[in-house]
């Protein structure tokens, strides 16, 4: 069903996120939480199109049908891209988003070039393995410390010139608009009649044959 599309998250307000994108488009939204439990996937990829990638065709292939899936975090130029795919995981599988920040700033301590980027990669795959991938990013630069209480992640410590202010200073709307994450949905938005056509294509391929059934065509079975 090419009208049928998982998002791979159980967070709400991404779903509500994606909603809003795609409103004007037939098209039904699901998300994990809509199914039963299910086997997790495994996102040991080296960068973010790798595990968009993994994790979009994991779903897709244990339930059946398309999927969509993003991943996304902060690459510091003077960290040869650190903290890159680990970006939640920084300072450990169990970190706190202010223990990641305290690590983020231990290691660029005396560091003069301050460039940094948000990534995000977002992958549509259909179980057979074929898949369209979005990619945005947003620059700006590492403080020595955190300024604003909004946002989560590494937000306050991301200065993004144009707004003059941190992502944990501006609104979430203001965010949205310039954001690695709201920039990919922009495109993905603008072009979402052409990823219709293109699952519709990718899941009728996919359907097996129907079955020849002439040879019966004359058997009465109620007899």
């Amino acid at each position: 069903m090419f009208n049928l599309l998982v998002l791979a998250t159980t967070n709400q307000n991404k779903v509500r996120e994606f909603k809003q994108f795609v409103a004007d488009f037939p098209v039904e939204i699901k998300s994990l939480s809509d199914f039963g439990p299910l086997p997790e996937a495994i996102e040991d990829g080296s960068t973010f199109d790798e595990n968009a990638y993994k994790k979009a065709l994991h779903y897709s292939k244990v339930l059946g049908i398309p999927a969509i899936a993003d991943d996304s975090g902060l690459a510091v130029e003077a960290l040869s891209g650190a903290p890159g795919v680990r970006s939640a995981r920084y300072a450990g599988d169990d970190a706190t988003d202010q223990d990641n920040c305290r690590k983020l700033l231990a290691e660029m301590k005396g560091e003069t070039n301050r460039k940094a980027a948000f990534v995000c990669v977002l992958s549509i795959a259909v179980p057979s393995g074929p898949a369209l991938t979005y990619e945005a990013s947003c620059e700006g630069t590492i403080l020595d410390a955190p300024q604003g209480s909004n946002g989560f992640g590494y937000d306050p410590l991301f200065y993004y010139e144009p707004f003059g202010k941190t992502f944990a200073e501006i609104s979430m709307e203001e965010k949205n608009k310039v954001s690695h994450r709201g920039k990919v949905l922009m495109e993905l938005s603008a072009e979402f009649d052409k990823v219709m056509k293109w699952l519709e294509k990718r899941v009728l391929e996919e359907m097996p044959e129907q079955p020849d059934h002439t040879e019966f065509e004359d058997n009465d079975w109620s007899r």
